[in-house]
């Protein structure tokens, strides 16, 4: 079984209300073939919300306490994005994932490349949250592009 990010098969949960539908992505999830999970829905957070950025590192550096995670107010959702990884760790464990396809430049999803914590539209190379957790446990994160090209390998 592989889980997706929800917003990849056309769920309505980005932080403005919107989703990135992948077409090959969202016929997965119609044909019962994949698990829809959104951390940071699953962690708390409304739908819409305000943008958020790790401030101060990546995925990883949050899960040590090192970085936080805050929305362009200013407010520390760190709390919000950590418990979303860690339910999406269970969904994760619970249908025994071979593979999770989550979305790229997110503070939970990105797998490759997140924003730089300055909301100016900057990108770093790093993990979210969610996908930093996932990894430190054993599972195989790609992103949407990487899924889209079949350029990965499935082990």
């Amino acid at each position: 079984m592989i889980i997706v990010s929800s917003c990849l098969a056309g769920v309505e949960c980005r932080y403005d209300g919107s989703h990135n539908v992948v077409d090959k992505i969202q016929k997965l999830a119609r044909e019962n073939k994949a698990v829809l999970v959104c951390p940071e829905v699953l962690g708390g957070c409304s739908t819409p919300r305000e943008p958020a950025e790790i401030v101060g590192g990546t995925g990883e550096d949050v899960l040590t306490g090192n970085a936080k995670v805050l929305d362009r107010s200013g407010r520390d959702v760190t709390a919000l994005f950590v418990a979303g990884a860690y339910k999406a760790l269970e969904t994760a464990r619970k249908h025994n994932a071979s593979l999770l396809v989550l979305k790229e430049n997110s503070p939970s999803c990105g797998s490759g490349v997140i924003y730089d914590g300055r909301f100016a539209g900057n990108k770093i190379p790093g993990e979210g949250v969610t996908v930093a957790l996932l990894r430190r446990e054993g599972f195989k994160v790609i992103s949407e592009k990487e899924f889209a090209s079949g350029e990965f390998d499935a082990r």
